[in-house]
């Protein structure tokens, strides 16, 4: 009696009843994690955008927003993150995610390079909430980059209304060796925010007095004669400052460095020029009462981007001089 033939797999026959059973099963154990997997880096990347905008929000609120065109960018960057990270809360979407991966390493380069160069007129010192969103940045692209390169569900395009083609299938099967780019991206830009933040250095204290003369003078900016140093570089008083004492040290004076040494007005200047002893044993020149200051901001002759800006803790005004 001859054996009954059992169905071969090579030869175009039915599967075994067992292997078919062992793939399903094997197909319904990795698919709970996939899922688990994407649903995790969807709610942290989302939950990264909307730390990095609340950041953001607060340094606008607190100050940045009367600063010429960066405050709008402020602005324009908190209402972006928000916008993206409820986007890839509520959709999922890969495309959306990407986006928001882009979003997270463009602000992080803003951020470096207002740390490098400095823009319109703002440089950055090494602070704890400039090295927390930076980090929160770097977080978020991984994060979001991750869920963007990841092998979508059956079912699931790669963005609103993708076109069907090869193209897509391959996205939707997930793109080779995306993990090991994500991670090493997210590792080189790490590795440049140290970098950066190192060598741009905290705000230190203000320099020794020498008690060799600091010479003022006078220039006109915008149609307005103002004080300014030898260099000629604008002077400015601080709203906050109570009478013949400073208010601003730490953080505040690496932003506004205090002009120290014996002051020596230059001809034609009115007003009374004096000194005051600040808390770490410097003497600060004052201006008909009020301490004087530089701004980082103002990198060259003839310059006053610090003029009215409301930063630090209130209001900064160029000193101006009766013509």
């Amino acid at each position: 009696m001859n054996p009954v033939p059992r169905p071969s797999v090579h030869s175009g026959q039915a599967e075994p009843t067992e292997r078919r059973s062992t793939r399903r099963r094997r197909r319904l154990t990795a698919w709970p994690s996939r899922r688990l997997r994407r649903l995790g880096l969807r709610l942290a990347g989302a939950g990264l955008l909307a730390a990095t905008g609340a950041i953001h929000l607060d340094l606008y609120l607190t100050g940045y927003r009367s600063i010429p065109t960066l405050g709008w960018l402020f602005l324009l960057q908190v209402i972006t993150a928000f916008g993206l990270a409820a986007a890839v809360l509520a959709s999922g979407s890969r495309l959306i995610a990407a986006a928001g991966a882009g979003f997270a390493l463009a602000t992080l380069g803003g951020y470096l390079l207002t740390v490098w160069i400095g823009l319109f007129g703002f440089k950055e010192f090494r602070t704890t909430a400039g090295i927390v969103a930076g980090v929160i940045e770097v977080a978020a692209f991984a994060a979001l980059a991750a869920l963007a390169a990841a092998p979508a569900r059956r079912g699931q395009q790669a963005g609103p209304a993708a076109p069907a083609g090869p193209l897509l299938a391959r996205l939707q099967a997930g793109l080779p060796g995306a993990g090991p780019a994500v991670a090493g991206l997210s590792i080189a830009a790490l590795a440049v925010l140290g970098i950066s933040v190192a060598l741009a250095g905290g705000p230190g204290p203000p320099p020794a007095s020498t008690g060799l003369k600091t010479a003022l003078t006078t220039a006109k900016i915008g149609g307005v004669t103002v004080l300014t140093n030898a260099s000629g570089f604008t002077l400015y008083w601080f709203a906050p400052d109570p009478p013949a004492r400073s208010a601003c040290y730490g953080t505040c004076a690496g932003y506004w460095p205090p002009v120290t040494g014996t002051p020596a007005a230059g001809p034609g200047i009115p007003g009374t020029l004096g000194t005051i002893k600040r808390s770490d044993g410097t003497t600060q020149v004052t201006y008909d009462g009020h301490p004087l200051y530089t701004y980082v901001g103002d990198t060259a002759p003839g310059q006053a981007f610090g003029n009215n800006l409301n930063l630090n803790g209130g209001l900064w005004h160029e000193v101006t001089v009766p013509s």
